[in-house]
């Protein structure tokens, strides 16, 4: 039954998200979140034994203070004065945002604020990614790099540089989560063109790379 499900999620939803009057979207109000707890955790050398990717996943939400301390470890704004954040990015630009997909719909975090700002009113999670894992995650991040923020003329060059800082910042999500206990595996298993037009991003976002998230529901090799 749930094989059955996960098919007609995966072939339907699609379908569904390019007629708008057929989905039940619902408006989203922006998310204040708490201030990141910054003290506790594992030790650094704890977590980086403990980081390994997980893929099953319980459906349970993830608290606010725990997605507000995750989102500031994987790419927020720690050095106030200057702007700077807990991932370095090719020549400081800041070029990759971080889409949150959940069964609410979808947020994008503005890590100057602290904040979560609606993007989509509807639970797109079932083609956040190809496996079947991203769609039972109760959260998976998209990175998404704004190409129009690279000087280079070079295609290569921007492709470069943006799945490197995409994966800085994926791997502040793995310690973070060895450190608090939680499950995470990235991915890139994503058919960008349904994603990017479902979360209506403009031609010059790319999206590079996602990463599930949640409690752990039940033990599992790691990856």
């Amino acid at each position: 039954m749930k094989r059955i499900s996960f098919l007609v999620r995966r072939l339907i939803l699609p379908s569904l998200l390019s007629f708008p009057s057929l989905v039940d979207k619902k408006e989203l109000p922006p998310i204040s979140l708490p201030e990141p707890q910054i003290e506790g955790g594992r030790p650094l050398m704890q977590a980086l034994k403990k980081r390994r990717s997980l893929r099953r996943f319980d459906p349970q939400s993830l608290p606010l203070p725990v997605l507000s301390n995750l989102l500031w470890a994987a790419l927020g704004v720690n050095r106030v004065k200057q702007g700077k954040r807990t991932a370095p990015t090719a020549r400081n630009r800041q070029e990759i945002d971080i889409y949150i997909v959940m069964t609410d719909g979808v947020y994008e975090y503005d890590a100057k604020n602290h904040c979560l700002r609606p993007v989509l009113g509807v639970d797109i999670r079932a083609i956040a990614g190809r496996s079947r894992f991203v769609s039972e995650a109760p959260i998976s991040l998209v990175y998404v790099a704004e190409m129009g923020l690279f000087d280079q003329k070079n295609e290569s060059d921007k492709i470069l540089y943006s799945a490197a800082d995409t994966g800085f910042v994926s791997q502040n999500v793995y310690l973070f989560c060895a450190s608090e206990g939680l499950a995470t595996c990235v991915y890139g298993d994503i058919d960008r063109d349904s994603l990017a037009k479902a979360m209506k991003l403009d031609p010059t976002q790319k999206i590079i790379l996602g990463q599930s998230i949640g409690f752990l529901a039940a033990p599992e090799l790691s990856g």
